[in-house]
């Protein structure tokens, strides 16, 4: 119960990677809002699995490509939790295909949903950290699709950079307060994401059979990395971009 008396805010939780941080966060003892914009159902479960844990839960619908939305989602958390020791800026969307090809509307989605929503969030959750003592961000990138060109993956990939630099600049900032941020990069991961891009089931197979460490990489093994980072242990770790793919990248892509 590393996080007891922490209050988390996990934004994109309904399922997925969100998800499995939400409910991983409550395992080590932590109240978690809930975050979702359309999938009420399993913003639904995600809540009463945390209650059956014993924490706190509460679902907020929230589109993070809406600053107004934004403000009414940390306006809620602060009346009805009073203060913020952690934020996992998981939300994420994208219209996949060739930049070539690529509309205006693909650049804004992704650079509005994916990379803006974690300057806002952390905006807000700046002065509430401050106010309890210190903090936690944590936010979510890919490592494979910045440094590489994935199929497909270009109006995505430009939002990712920029979460690359926000991670870096926050925690510059923000660290003197001791609010610490990092970013987790997932490689290949079991969800139902992959099957959005042409390529996703080509790389499900690749991943589960040439992964180093003999599986592909799951959300809970997000989680568990996490839930490490917002401990009292991992202090010292602060702006970093940490890649977790069993492997796969740096021996087979």
């Amino acid at each position: 119960m590393k996080l007891a008396g922490k209050i988390a805010l996990v934004t994109g939780s309904s399922r997925g990677i969100g998800q499995a941080i939400a409910l991983e966060l409550a395992r080590q003892g932590a109240d978690v809002v809930v975050n979702y914009r359309q999938g009420a159902a399993g913003a639904a479960k995600t809540v009463a699995d945390i209650e059956s844990l014993g924490r706190r839960a509460v679902a907020v619908p929230a589109n993070l490509g809406n600053p107004d939305d934004i403000n009414r989602m940390f306006d809620a958390l602060e009346q009805q939790w009073g203060g913020l020791d952690i934020l996992v800026c998981n939300a994420a969307t994208g219209m996949p295909g060739p930049l070539l090809t690529a509309p205006i509307k693909a650049w804004d989605l992704a650079m509005n949903v994916n990379a803006r929503s974690v300057l806002l969030c952390a905006q807000r959750a700046f002065p509430l950290m401050k106010a309890r003592g210190g903090g936690r961000i944590i936010t979510l990138t890919s490592v494979l699709g910045v440094e590489q060109a994935a199929p497909e993956y270009g109006p995505i990939a430009v939002s990712k950079a920029a979460i690359h630099a926000l991670t870096v600049y926050l925690a510059a900032e923000f660290g003197p307060h001791n609010i610490i941020t990092n970013a987790i990069g997932p490689g290949i991961v079991e969800t139902r994401v992959l099957d959005i891009f042409k390529a996703g089931p080509d790389a499900r197979t690749r991943a589960h059979t040439v992964t180093p460490s003999g599986r592909i990489t799951t959300p809970e093994d997000v989680a568990y990395l996490a839930a490490f980072l917002c401990s009292d242990e991992a202090h010292q770790i602060n702006g970093q971009i940490i890649e977790i793919d069993g492997g796969y990248r740096r021996l087979f892509s």
